[in-house]
């Protein structure tokens, strides 16, 4: 999804993001349901609240719902302060997740903790704002949230790529295809096992921009056993099949996360530079 800087007069907002927004991201089609705000969550744990309803229009070939799944703002989206997110969010066991608005060259505009617990299958829904200043009447924007286990690894990260106004109104648009995992794997699926040295990874992946795809087993204590790189062309749907040699001599429990960058982004020492992760758990035997 390539990215393009947009200047534009103070009275010509919705001209400008119609000019800007096909040359700065590359996918929204489909509609986002909307729902009310809720409070923002304090340390006490909250209550699970009831998911929107909505009947998806699945992409061909992505069926598995993003476990971090932005309902509102989708992409394009021309934004004033507060910023108002729905999401359903998966959270790790930490039941912890990290919501960040990153501004013009990745620096961070807010960041904070959200408690969110632990529902594995269809995730939580939330909403909640995110307030804002910018010096520059618009500029591109990225609103980051992310989840760990209960080891400390980063398990999901998923960003959407918005405009940020210091006046105006609000144009938000729908959510497309953001919805889904931008991986499908064959034959592989969270807690399955790898036996042999060496784990084989087939499927399809509709990349988030065009920098490299890293894949990698990530042990509990954090220690990266195995990577691979890929270079694709484009964020059109391709295919991939490539494998990740280990070793080990009793079974060990890892996380395989796939991740892209976002060059712009500053070098978070905890999120580094990631635009999209998704991970699942595997056992490896020897």
């Amino acid at each position: 999804m390539t990215e393009v800087a947009a200047t534009q007069p103070d009275n010509s907002i919705a001209t400008a993001v119609v000019l800007t927004g096909q040359a700065i991201f590359s996918t929204a089609s489909a509609l986002a349901p909307t729902a009310t705000e809720t409070p923002i969550p304090t340390e006490t744990p909250l209550p699970v609240t009831p998911q929107p309803t909505a009947t998806p229009t699945f992409a061909p070939g992505f069926t598995e719902f993003a476990q971090i799944r932005f309902i509102a703002p989708g992409p394009m989206s021309s934004l004033v302060s507060p910023i108002r997110v729905q999401a359903l969010l998966t959270a790790g066991r930490s039941e912890r997740v990290r919501i960040e608005l990153l501004g013009e060259n990745g620096r961070l505009l807010q960041r904070s903790l959200e408690r969110v617990p632990r529902v594995p299958s269809g995730g939580v829904y939330r909403s909640f704002e995110i307030p804002f200043e910018i010096r520059a009447v618009s500029e591109r924007g990225y609103i980051r949230i992310s989840s760990k286990d209960d080891y400390g690894r980063v398990q999901a990260l998923n960003t959407m790529p918005v405009l940020l106004y210091s006046i105006g109104e609000n144009q938000i648009t729908p959510i497309g295809n953001m919805m889904y995992e931008r991986v499908a794997y064959e034959g592989i699926k969270d807690g399955a096992e790898a036996r042999g040295g060496t784990v084989a990874l087939k499927g399809r992946i509709a990349p988030f921009n065009d920098q490299p795809v890293f894949w990698e087993l990530i042990t509990t204590e954090g220690r990266v056993i195995s990577s691979r790189l890929l270079d694709f062309k484009g964020v059109e749907t391709q295919s991939f099949e490539t494998t990740l040699p280990y070793k080990v001599t009793e079974p060990t429990r890892v996380r395989l996360s796939l991740h892209q960058d976002n060059l712009d982004f500053d070098n978070d020492p905890e999120l580094k530079q990631y635009v999209y992760l998704h991970s699942i758990e595997l056992t490896l035997y020897p």
